[in-house]
């Protein structure tokens, strides 16, 4: 399966919106869609995954669509979000793009981000940006962006944690901003933004923030209140706060400092692998530890969900150590 083609062209809808959206090897760009997700290689598409390679994916009917085996396919590395900026390595006729995704870390796979693929139509070329205002930051679960004040939505499934440049003044409860690939502000509900925070949050409010996506299903690779992995969990969770952590569990364990096992707290990051292997699940420290009890608010690949537990035997098997962001 291809992604619908795009290359080096502007489609006559784009061009009336005076965007330019051509695209160069060698250069950044940003996301343009609510939730793009990044792949291991234009083949390794499944049928199931269309929704998600349209030039307006809908990441809620992919992953409504996929079984509990479909939902750990391999073929997906990570999610970005609305904005975020991508350095673009290659782009194919068939409309792919390689790229590497810049703000999220993976040391051991690129030094200057996580490699990947996704639908060129999925980004556009950056464009000149004030950065005199603050920026703002999504804290609803999910929210739409619409054409005028309550007007229609024009890109809907706006995920937690997503970055948006302000626009001006917010009206009647709407707040405009600005979207990559468009010429004209969108607005959001003036509720479902704060800005983005300059002081380091304590870590009991970002375990807040992750327990709001309680109950959401696992999806390897995740990045979104869609679905999410374990290690996309954390990292939605600090980025919330303005906190850029790598997108591995195993980079995640680099980070931060080592905790002595029963003095962690709330907050606090557990970090899983079995003998000889590399660290392959993270979690976050829930509650003080009682004697041997630990509790953890995670997503499980097994339960196919993110939960909050105490440890079984077979995540206490493999617990190696606690580190403090």
């Amino acid at each position: 399966m291809s992604a619908v083609g795009f290359f080096h062209r502007v489609d006559p809808e784009k061009r009336e919106l005076g965007v330019d959206v051509e695209l160069q090897p060698g250069h950044e760009a940003l996301v343009r869609v609510p939730v793009a997700t990044l792949w291991t290689a234009p083949e390794a598409v499944r049928p199931i995954d269309r929704p998600a390679l349209t030039d307006t994916p809908d990441v809620a009917a992919w992953v409504a669509g996929m079984d509990r085996d479909q939902q750990v396919g391999e073929c997906v590395l990570s999610q970005l979000l609305l904005g975020e900026r991508v350095l673009v390595t290659e782009l194919r006729p068939d409309g792919w793009a390689q790229v590497v995704a810049v703000e999220q870390p993976a040391a051991e796979l690129d030094p200057r981000g996580y490699p990947g693929w996704l639908p060129a139509a999925q980004l556009t070329a950056p464009a000149e940006a004030d950065q005199s205002a603050a920026p703002l930051v999504v804290d609803a679960t999910l929210t739409a962006l619409r054409t005028a004040p309550d007007g229609p939505v024009a890109l809907p499934g706006v995920v937690l944690s997503t970055r948006l440049a302000p626009a001006g003044r917010p009206v009647d409860g709407w707040r405009p901003v600005r979207v990559p690939g468009r010429a004209d502000p969108l607005w959001a509900p003036e509720g479902d933004l704060v800005p983005l925070p300059t002081e380091r949050p304590d870590a009991k409010e970002v375990l807040a923030v992750a327990e709001r996506l309680h109950d959401l299903v696992y999806v390897w690779g995740g990045h979104s209140s869609h679905g999410i992995d374990c290690s996309g969990l954390v990292r939605t969770a600090w980025r919330r706060y303005g906190v850029t952590l790598p997108r591995d569990a195993a980079d995640q364990a680099e980070v931060g400092s080592e905790v002595a096992l029963g003095e962690e707290l709330p907050g606090d990051l557990y970090f899983f692998a079995r003998p000889g292997r590399p660290i392959h699940h993270v979690g976050i420290v829930s509650t003080e530890p009682h004697g041997d009890v630990r509790r953890m608010l995670h997503a499980d690949y097994v339960k196919r969900r993110v939960l909050e537990e105490r440890l079984p035997p077979d995540r206490e098997a493999t617990l190696v150590g606690a580190r403090r962001v």
